[in-house]
């Protein structure tokens, strides 16, 4: 459902990254981090980031997080 470029995004939302940080820590565009922001969101019917994640997980599309 994902791609494994969304999948990282997402698990750096959940680690609280800005998408400037998430940006420089994937070699990747802002603009292209938002794009593939909006399509998690469209994939996974999330209104904002902490429902895309909460979804994420829910849908086993992310690894377990470890406490």
């Amino acid at each position: 459902m994902l791609t494994h470029r969304e999948c990282d995004v997402i698990l750096l939302l959940a680690d609280g990254c800005s998408y400037a940080q998430i940006a420089l820590r994937l070699g990747i565009s802002i603009h292209t981090v938002t794009t593939h922001v909006k399509n998690c969101y469209r994939k996974l019917s999330a209104r904002c980031a902490a429902h895309a994640v909460t979804r994420a997980y829910q849908l086993s599309l992310l690894p377990e997080r470890l406490s």
